[in-house]
């Protein structure tokens, strides 16, 4: 199933995608809750519940006209991104290749949904498009087996998550660079993890910008799969229904290559996962 998070009249709202449009869900089922979170931290059942309650649509619930995609979840608990897990990314980084996962955190305002405008800041010219795969946690995990580790894992979405690189560089720590307000985006749709395969691996990955293929790889490439991912994370941090995370970036970045390539005003980036979808959004300096 294929669900999608928008505004439309000004409420929030979940829609199911099917072969007759978007569903509305509020429209076929009044008890199921507006919110994905929510959704998915009812469980599976819910999750099927509604993509039953979607097959029996009737016309007046197909969502007509233009709406504004939200990212997935719109308040996931935590956000966890993965650094450096391409090996070809980390070599052309010049960085070594990492034996542990590379973890940081972003916060919901570096994020816009799909077709909304990224910000370049007034602060820099160096904004870099990063296209990752993305993992959304669908029941409570700590300290789990690793073999069951996917068992946690709800379904996937796609990602660009921008990067104002002179300032992930000014230290250490790369909070700042990475989570510029309104620089990354999520979306369009979640698909629930039973429509891919076992931890969405096999999967190309691609990112281009004005229709140039920047970066082209596969999600078999990652250094360190979904499985493991939540698996170490669990160890650590206990894992809640909507919790996200970022998976990495394969090579192909923009501040590595010669000479560099930054998104600009007026640039579109997309981001396309096979099996999972293309997310689009324009670029426009901040007033």
């Amino acid at each position: 199933m294929r669900f999608v998070s928008f505004m439309k009249d000004g409420q929030a709202k979940i829609g199911v995608r099917t072969d007759a449009g978007l569903v509305d869900l509020s429209k076929v089922d009044k008890k199921l809750p507006t919110d994905l979170k929510e959704l998915i931290g009812q469980g599976k059942g819910a999750l099927q519940r509604a993509g039953r309650a979607a097959k029996k649509a009737p016309p007046r619930a197909i969502v007509k006209g233009r709406v504004t995609h939200l990212p997935p979840i719109q308040n996931p608990g935590k956000i966890f991104c993965i650094g450096l897990n391409y090996k070809d990314h980390a070599a052309e980084a010049g960085l070594k290749i990492p034996n542990y996962p590379v973890v940081f955190t972003r916060f919901t305002t570096s994020f816009v949904g799909h077709n909304q405008t990224l910000i370049r800041p007034k602060a820099s010219k160096h904004f870099d498009y990063e296209a990752e795969m993305v993992a959304i946690i669908g029941k409570r995990a700590r300290n789990i087996k690793k073999s069951e580790a996917l068992d946690y894992v709800a379904g996937y979405s796609v990602a660009n998550e921008g990067s104002i690189r002179d300032y992930q560089m000014k230290a250490s720590q790369w909070t700042i660079g990475k989570n510029f307000d309104k620089t990354g985006s999520i979306g369009p749709d979640f698909v629930t993890a039973d429509e891919l395969p076992a931890g969405a691996k096999g999967l190309g990955i691609q990112c281009r910008v004005n229709g140039k293929v920047l970066q082209d790889s596969n999600t078999r490439e990652m250094i360190f799969d979904t499985k493991t991912l939540v698996y170490e994370l669990a160890r650590a941090i206990t894992l809640e229904p909507g919790d996200v995370i970022l998976t990495g970036t394969p090579a192909g970045v923009g501040f590595v290559r010669k000479p560099p390539i930054y998104l600009k005003n007026g640039d579109k980036c997309e981001i396309e996962i096979e099996g999972i979808g293309l997310l689009s959004n324009p670029v426009k300096n901040e007033k």
